[in-house]
């Protein structure tokens, strides 16, 4: 049953069929926004702004942004896997909050939210350096942009999650392993997986005009671990 607590809001989902993206569609929907749901990656320098321009007026935005994660040790890290995840994470979330906050200012409302890590919160093993240095930089981001845009009354916020189940770093294969089940029981307070609809649910209060007095914040949600 829906409440229809986004009814009437224009919502855009990032890279809608990977990472949160799904879960985030479906209850967006069903909680009444008309979501566009874009899949392309944005690495292009120019995609973001051209999917704001045909997006139109917008009230809320979803930066929801993966890359699976590079393992190397500093000694052997390599340009263009450094590159990649700054392409693919970080460039991408500048360039969607640069090209929308204009017709917010204009509104006088808007929320944007991004879908982050937590991993650069506490020391991460296996050490994945290039994509937690990417992921650090997301939140940088949210926490100092998120603070100037907070007098034109628009809200930028990040979801910085971990083990949660999605397709990219947690599918059924790896939570059916015996040693990751062991992992998650040693290092995660929770000891269980985090649902997409719980993601999905702090998505939805983030968008909503129920986090009217959040602006710049970096919200953990990973069962405890950071």
């Amino acid at each position: 049953m829906s409440s229809q607590r986004l009814s009437g809001m224009r919502v855009l989902v990032t890279s809608s069929s990977t990472y949160m993206g799904p879960a985030i569609v479906e209850l967006f929907e069903r909680e009444g926004a008309q979501v566009i749901a874009d899949e392309d990656n944005l690495i292009d320098a120019n995609a973001p702004k051209h999917l704001i321009e045909r997006s139109g007026q917008l009230d809320a935005v979803i930066v929801n942004l993966d890359l699976p994660a590079y393992g190397a040790p500093v000694a052997a890290i390599e340009d263009g896997e450094w590159l990649a995840g700054f392409d693919a994470m970080v460039h991408p979330l500048m360039r969607i909050v640069r090209s929308v906050t204009p017709q917010m200012i204009s509104q006088g409302h808007g929320s944007i939210v991004a879908v982050t890590s937590s991993s650069p919160l506490r020391r991460m093993s296996p050490h994945a350096i290039s994509y937690v240095a990417a992921r650090a930089a997301q939140n940088a981001f949210v926490r100092s942009a998120g603070h100037e845009l907070a007098k034109s009354n628009i809200r930028l916020n990040a979801i910085a999650q971990n083990f949660v189940a999605n397709d990219t770093y947690y599918p059924p294969e790896v939570l059916a392993n015996e040693r990751f089940q062991e992992r998650l029981k040693r290092e995660v307070p929770a000891q269980r997986i985090g649902e997409p609809k719980e993601s999905a649910e702090l998505a939805l209060f983030l968008a909503s005009n129920s986090s009217s007095f959040l602006f710049g914040q970096i919200i953990s949600s990973d069962g405890g671990w950071s």
